[in-house]
């Protein structure tokens, strides 16, 4: 979603014989080509021999902390689990104050939070590359436990981080507790959400996009109004180069709330759109720039993002592609199917925006998920052995009328705007018995709860799963617990169960019996200090899909 208030910016733009070679070799090609690759710095595969083989920073030189930006794990399997760090002794430099070389880092995983029992450790290569980011894979570990982490590099010792195994693939988990955030645009607000988040008792973190926003950040970071000069100009134009998204991310991770966050518990990622450009589909830009250009700018973005993030090497970028769609499992309590429904769309019908749908939106052709993605999410339900089949991703699924005379006009950018792809997925989730369907959503930045109905024009129709769909940590402001449209979009959609604009995340528990969401939120993100408030709480049972207060 584009905040009201976004002014264009200056911005830097790629070199004019990259762009020069992109219009040349065209689209996708220009970042598949050996040269033009090169000549971009996007070598996506993991350094050569020759790379590793180049020159090492011995990391007893190092003069400054160079764990400024924390640490993080993701994607627990029931043997596995991914850690997470990136040097930067100086975060707000585009070389992080580290030169071009390799730099040996140490890494500990250990049953206690003090150390003594160290179960495995190892050593990692931080390559500049990969911008001094570590992704380690840390296998062959026992189900269902908490490990604790941390990293070494020459005197300098990294925060520990809290981590979890899945239980065994095939056992019968009794119970999961899950946190649900997306939306955390920096200048529009304090990480209040986080530090609250950081305290729960969650087993991890779905993240749903919007970990970053493309726009200019001022001096004084906008909302938070800092004192003047707080911040460098650096960040004070819109995101378009590897340079630029990395030095977002610093900005970003530099929150304290948000490290704590990250520390504290595993998170599983996926994007939506201001990670790379505003409601942009597939290779189709937000503005008039010629995809192939366009296409530079995500294969950018898509790098950062896997630098940055805790993802495991299955994800690793090629161009400006990457499969970031994936499957997860708790035990056999949870199959998790995290969607991308951003990098494979169609572009929005009528112009994008809340327009009347219409042919153009209701062509059957059309996708959301991409071919591919949705035959294997389809697939995938048809070899569930899970009680609860939950699908992390980006957009609202359950139509969304904001009026209350039909027609309504409904968004292009989310499944509304895509009605034969939402009806693909309701006919596969039916036809594989799927009976305990979650859809975990973001984006909209206020908290729905919705009944998912197999025909939404029939308030009596079958309700096949619940929508539970998180507000935004910071983006929108303070935001108000019944914003303006409230009357109209409770009265327009009889499957809408919930509706609060205030920021804040949502905690979700499954069980064998019920699941249980809890909408939780702060008063006020543009001041520090906000308690935090559960605004509603809902439960659906096993087997009777359908939202009840609790």
């Amino acid at each position: 979603m584009s905040p009201a208030n976004h002014q264009a910016q200056s911005q830097p733009s790629h070199a004019p014989e990259l762009r020069a070679a992109a219009r040349t070799l065209g689209r996708r090609r220009f970042l598949t080509v050996t040269g033009a690759a090169a000549a971009l710095a996007f070598s996506v595969n993991l350094p050569t021999a020759g790379t590793a083989s180049a020159a090492e920073l011995d990391a007893a030189q190092l003069t400054a902390d160079p764990f400024t930006l924390g640490v993080a794990s993701g994607d627990p399997q029931s043997d596995s689990v991914l850690l997470w760090t990136r040097l930067a002794p100086v975060p707000y430099q585009a070389d992080s104050g580290l030169p071009a070389k390799r730099v040996d880092v140490s890494w500990e995983l250990a049953l206690d939070e003090r150390f003594r029992r160290v179960v495995r450790r190892g050593r990692a290569t931080a390559h500049p590359e990969f911008h001094h980011t570590v992704h380690v894979e840390v296998d062959h570990l026992a189900p269902g436990h908490v490990y604790y982490y941390r990293f070494r590099a020459g005197r300098w010792v990294s925060p520990a981080g809290r981590t979890r195994t899945a239980p065994a693939r095939h056992s019968r988990a009794a119970d999961l507790t899950f946190g649900v955030v997306s939306c955390q645009k920096y200048d529009e607000g304090y990480y209040t959400a986080y530090k609250h988040l950081a305290q729960e008792d969650v087993d991890v973190v779905f993240h749903l996009g919007d970990y970053l926003y493309e726009y200019a950040v001022n001096a004084t970071g906008g909302s938070r109004a800092y004192p003047a000069g707080t911040l460098p100009a650096l960040f004070n134009h819109e995101t378009v180069t590897l340079e630029d998204y990395r030095l977002r991310y610093a900005l970003y991770k530099s929150d304290p709330d948000l490290r704590a966050a990250h520390a504290a518990h595993p998170f599983i990622v996926t994007w939506d759109d201001h990670e790379t450009e505003n409601n942009y589909a597939d290779e189709k830009p937000e503005n008039s720039v010629p995809p192939e250009e366009f296409l530079i700018r995500r294969a950018a973005a898509y790098r950062a993002y896997w630098e940055n993030m805790p993802l495991r090497r299955p994800q690793l970028p090629d161009g400006a592609d990457l499969k970031l769609y994936r499957r997860l499992h708790w035990g056999r309590l949870a199959q998790f199917d995290v969607l991308d429904t951003r990098q494979y769309r169609s572009n929005q019908a009528y112009g994008d925006g809340w327009q009347f749908p219409g042919p153009e939106s209701e062509d059957p052709g059309r996708t959301l998920t991409g071919d591919a993605q949705e035959r294997w999410l389809v697939n995938g339900w048809h070899r569930s052995d899970a009680l609860w089949n939950v699908v992390p991703q980006q957009v609202t699924f359950s139509q969304r009328y904001n009026m209350t005379t039909t027609p309504s006009k409904v968004s292009m950018d989310s499944w509304d705007g895509y009605p034969a792809s939402r009806e693909r997925v309701l006919a596969g989730a039916q036809a594989a018995g799927i009976e305990n369907l979650m859809v975990l959503t973001g984006d909209v930045h206020v908290s729905y709860a919705f009944d998912i109905k197999r025909d939404f024009s029939d308030p009596g129709s079958r309700t096949l799963g619940t929508e539970i769909v998180t507000t935004s940590v910071t983006s929108g402001r303070d935001g108000s617990e019944k914003p303006s449209n409230w009357d109209t979009l409770m009265t327009a959609n009889p499957h809408l169960k919930f509706f609060n604009g205030r920021r804040g995340y949502a905690t979700v528990s499954l069980g064998r019996q019920l699941a249980r969401a809890d909408f939780k939120t702060v008063s006020h993100v543009t001041t520090e200090g906000a308690p935090l408030t559960t605004a509603a709480s809902f439960v659906t049972e096993v087997g009777e899909p359908g939202l009840k207060p609790a």
